[in-house]
Order: C-alpha cells, then structure tokens, then sequence
C-alpha cells in the first residue's frame, strides 16, 4: 500500500497493511512524521474499514484537513509559479529557436503560436529526437516575428525581405505585426516617379528602335517636351500626356493619340497625315499650317477631339473627320476642309473665313456665331442644317 500525505506530498511510503484501522493510522504517522487522523482512497472517499482497502492502492492521510487532490494542487501551485515560463525548443524549418512559453502567447494571445503553445500537447506538436517543436516555416523570416514576440519591436537585418516577413507574420495571425510590415513595406519603395520624359532620353528610345518595329509610348509624361523636327511616325502615344509640348515641324503620321492630352503643345507645321486623335484634349493648342491630307488616301481622324480655340490657320484637312469634335472658338482661317467631316461637330464662334467647305459634311453642326466670309466655294443649306 503506498501511503502519501497531500499536506507534504513529497513524503511516499509503501507500508504492509495488517491490524485496524487504527494501526494503520499509527503505522502512517511514525512513517510520514505527521498525527495522522483521516485516511483517504485516491478518488478522496474516507476509508474508515480496513476491509476496504485493495492491494497496490495509493492512499492518502491528513492530520484531519479534508481530502485535497495533490495532483491538481501540484498544477495550481504550478501555474501559480509560472508554468507559461518555461523554456521551449522550436525546430524552425531545421533551424532551432530557444524560447518561453510566455513569450509565445503573451504578446499575441490570439495567434496561432500562442494557440498552439498555450496549453501543453493540446495540439499534438510534432517534436524531433531532441525534443524541439518542429514547424515547417522559413528560419529567416521566422527570425524577427520572434524577436517582436520577445519585446515588442519590428527589427528586420539587412538583406531580409520584408515580403517575406509579412507572409510568416499572416500565416501565424499577428495582425498587428502585419499591419507595421505592410507600412514598412509602403515606405521602402521609392515614391514613383512621374518626372516628364526629356528630348535627350526620348531621342535615345528612338535610336534604338528598329524602323519597322513600333515604339509604344502609352501614358508616358512627355510634359513640356521640345519634341520639334523629330520622326515620330507610327508611334503609339495614347493617352500619353503631350500638354505644352513642342512637336513643331515633327513628323507624325500615323501616329495615335487617341485619348492624349495635347492642350497648350505647338504643332505648327507638323505631318500629321493619317493621324489618330480621337477624344484627344488639344484646347488652346497651336496647329497651323498642318498637313492632315494623306495622297494615299488615309483619312486624319479627330473625332470627338476637344479642339477648343485651337489655332489651325492654313492647315491642310482634306477628308479629315472631325465628327462631333469640338471647335469652339477656333482659328480654321483659309484651311482645306474639302469633303471633311464636321457632322455633329460644335464650330460655335469659329472662324471658318477663306475655307474651302466643298463637299464637307457639316449636317448637325453647330455654326452659332461662326464666320464664313471668303469662302471658297458656295456652302449649300443642305450641308447644315442649325
């Protein structure tokens, strides 16, 4: 019978069981040292029969306190010490990180390190011969989400990806870890860089580029740009922003700058034959003298264009299409216009004097205040009709 008082529980005798209750009593008190008065079964029932009493069974004896299980006792005064501070091993991705337990569940108490480590072998942690946790993760990145655990700062080494930082810092639920990698992150990359594209980086672009092969330019910044006297043909410019440019005497035939922002930009006496400008943004921009007409018989399109006081005195528009574009307040003085495209377009205060409107097709335009004097040819009543 193995006899233990859970008033000293470290004191664990095996004694021979024989006579009364009494002598066992007797017998308990010279072995443990205590006056033993109660004798207990390990469920804590009294014993107060000596019949009642198995072969091997533990029993446990008090001075007359009531029945006190040592084994939850022991776990109180555990916790009670500090069970969370004991030390634990983690085998990371085969490298071995020594930590306490406290560290892993105090700081983040919601995190998946801090679930797994805050009750022992709740989860079933798989340990290696030595005994350390193993968890397939990266050592590298593991690294600094450890040394946060232990006091509360992000300190990432030189040469460390953030990125992967933030993947650990995610997949073991520390939010707020996450969100200070995310700022880190966002404040490490340099701020974009949105400088205008100058003539002599621009001129580079162009020399290296095969002839044949087109040079695409969509959305770049050419802002302010002297882009005078350069071939630019065929060159994709969409939606680029060409606004104050200088594209005088430039070549851009075949060229597309649909949807670009050409307001303010000199283009005076640039080859845009066959060019694309649909919706482009050209207000207050200068095109005299332009040559839109193609001889192959490719067709200048500005439809929808925004051609507010454009000036584009003595510019050849043969067959062009500016179908609703908008011309108000423009400066088309002495410009060929024959067989273009004006359906729907807005020519309110317009200066059209010495144009040549033969065959144009002004149907649904807008001439309010528009000048016609020293037309050309005679403009018939059919080709408009407001």
């Amino acid at each position: 019978i193995h006899l233990d008082s859970f008033l000293l529980s470290s004191f664990l005798q095996v004694v021979a069981v024989y006579g009364t209750l009494s002598d066992l009593l007797s017998v308990a008190s010279n072995k443990l040292g205590i006056r033993a008065s109660n004798l207990y079964n390990g469920k804590g029932g009294l014993i107060d029969d000596i019949a009642l009493i198995r072969d091997d069974d533990v029993l446990y004896v008090s001075e007359g306190d009531a029945f006190v299980d040592p084994q939850s006792e022991g776990k109180a005064a555990e916790d009670r010490s500090g069970s969370h501070t004991d030390w634990l091993t983690l085998n990371i991705g085969g490298r071995l990180f020594t930590t306490t337990r406290s560290t892993l569940v105090s700081k983040e108490p919601d995190s998946m390190l801090a679930h797994m480590f805050r009750e022992k072998d709740v989860w079933g942690n798989k340990q290696d011969e030595r005994g350390a946790y193993l968890i397939d993760r990266s050592p590298e990145y593991f690294e600094p989400i450890l040394n946060y655990l232990r006091h509360g700062q992000l300190i990432v080494n030189e040469g460390i990806n953030l990125l992967g930082v933030l993947e650990e810092a995610r997949f073991f639920g520390i939010e707020r870890l996450a969100e200070q990698l995310e700022v880190a992150i966002k404040n490490s990359h340099p701020p974009e860089d949105h400088s205008p594209i100058s003539r002599k980086e621009f001129v580079r672009f162009l020399l290296a580029t095969p002839t044949k092969s087109e040079l695409r330019c969509q959305g770049l910044n050419f802002s302010g740009a002297d882009l005078s006297r350069l071939d630019l043909r065929y060159i994709n410019f969409k939606m680029a922003n060409l606004s104050r440019c200088n594209l005088s005497q430039a070549n851009l035939c075949c060229s597309n700058l649909e949807r670009a922002d050409l307001s303010g930009a000199n283009l005076d006496g640039a080859n845009l034959q066959g060019v694309k400008m649909l919706c482009s943004n050209a207000e207050g921009a200068s095109l005299k003298g332009c040559n839109f007409e193609d001889p192959s018989g490719l067709k200048a399109n500005l439809e929808g264009a925004n051609l507010k006081g454009v000036d584009m005195e003595g510019s050849q528009m043969t067959g062009i299409n500016l179908r609703v574009a908008t011309l108000k307040n423009a400066k088309l003085k002495n410009c060929n216009l024959r067989g273009a495209t004006l359906a729907g377009t807005d020519l309110e205060n317009c200066d059209l004097s010495g144009c040549d409107l033969q065959e144009a097709n002004l149907r649904g335009s807008n001439v309010k205040g528009a000048i016609f004097e020293e037309m050309l040819t005679p403009l018939h009543m059919s080709q408009s009709v407001r």
